[in-house]
């Protein structure tokens, strides 16, 4: 059974990063004299696509390790697979942007220097926050910074498995609540003064969604569209009202954060599908759960392909007939990066995760043979320890 709505929003997600990083490349576009820039008015803040993936992520690893609460070996098969799903693709990434880096040092600016640095290209592949010359803290592939907050959440919530599901969630907002209060009143150093920034609060969030759904708390279809309604109306009005300069402290998780939750209750708290329910949907939200799945390589790679369909429009003399307004070549653009996830994901991505889960989680082979050998002699009664 698939939350189908969850994978929606994780789409979305991952649209709303890409389409606010395709404005900034039909500016680039318009600073060649090809057409105009995009109005820097916005319905909505493209960048909370970030905040809206934290809040995913809060609820789809509380939701997902129902089974690992208390488990043995619980905690190493959680962080087992979630160095599987992570890891592979984000260093294939970061190496192909390193090899780019190395051998056009020029097409990436400062990135281009940081590239010869052996510990700041460490941290990058480590997941550790590391400083640039001018002070940001981003990893050496710049998209980078949302997985080092992403990992930190896994390693602490992998400390509070042990606790049951409730004790976990309630460990998860202890520790981060903790951490940003002691970020707010000391000027803590490097790695902390990063995983103290009150935007890791929104992981909190969706671990207590996921609780709620646990629990049994389920809404109607007619609250669920009232959240989902009051939902977007925040993150529009956090677009008039919270320039993406003005976007840091409290102020993003409130903000953004808050509205960002909202439209994870509504997707989150209503029935599941299994494969022929998502089958019966319309062809345009079957696709758009697919882009769900394939969210992870969205966010990934679409730089890559944003800046390689904006090429390929400029050799094509194509750029200049899609202006004067910026929104043709911004729509290809999209269409261009949501292509090559899909693919990516399929070709690459998925086969990797499953070969490094396979490596990574011994025991599941071990489980997978006792289940078929079980299978073929039939039902078997299950002894205490099972019970």
């Amino acid at each position: 059974m698939t939350l189908v709505a969850v994978q929606w929003l994780r789409a979305a997600a991952a649209l709303m990063v890409a389409w606010y990083h395709a404005r900034h490349e039909a500016g680039l576009l318009a600073a060649r004299g090809v057409g105009a820039a995009p109005d820097p008015a916005t319905l909505l803040p493209w960048w909370g696509g970030v905040d809206l993936f934290f809040v995913i992520s809060g609820f789809v690893i509380v939701h997902a390790s129902r089974d690992l609460f208390g488990a043995p070996g619980g905690r190493a098969r959680f962080l087992a697979h979630r160095v599987a799903r992570v890891v592979p693709l984000y260093w294939l990434v970061t190496l192909a942007y390193l090899a780019l880096a190395l051998a056009r040092p020029s097409l990436l600016g400062e990135a281009g220097a940081l590239a010869r640095d052996p510990g700041y290209v460490a941290a990058a592949f480590l997941f550790l926050p590391a400083a640039r010359p001018d002070g940001t803290v981003l990893p050496l592939y710049g998209l980078g910074w949302t997985l080092n907050c992403e990992a930190f959440f896994y390693a602490l919530f992998a400390l509070g498995l042990g606790l049951g599901r409730r004790g976990a969630v309630a460990w998860l907002w202890g520790a981060l609540a903790l951490l940003v209060a002691a970020g707010s009143l000391a000027r803590l150093p490097l790695p902390f003064a990063f995983w103290a920034d009150p935007i890791v609060l929104e992981f909190a969030l969706g671990a207590t969604l996921a609780l709620a759904r646990a629990d049994g708390v389920r809404l109607g279809p007619a609250s669920r569209l009232g959240l989902a309604g009051l939902g977007g109306l925040g993150l529009a009005l956090a677009a008039q009202i919270l320039p993406e300069a003005e976007a840091s402290g409290f102020a993003r998780p409130l903000c953004v954060g808050l509205p960002a939750a909202l439209l994870v209750a509504a997707a989150a708290l209503g029935p599941a599908r299994d494969r022929a329910g998502i089958a019966a949907l319309p062809a345009p939200l079957r696709w758009l759960s697919a882009l769900g799945d394939a969210s992870y390589a969205l966010y990934l790679v679409h730089p890559f392909a944003l800046r390689a369909v904006r090429e390929g429009l400029l050799a094509a003399g194509l750029a200049p007939v899609l202006h004067p307004y910026p929104w043709g070549s911004m729509l290809l653009m999209l269409a261009g990066s949501a292509a090559a996830a899909l693919l990516v994901h399929r070709w690459v991505e998925r086969p990797m995760t499953r070969a490094a889960r396979a490596r990574l989680d011994r025991g599941a082979q071990n489980r997978g043979a006792q289940n078929d050998v079980r299978a073929a002699a039939g039902p078997v009664p299950r002894g205490p320890a099972e019970r």
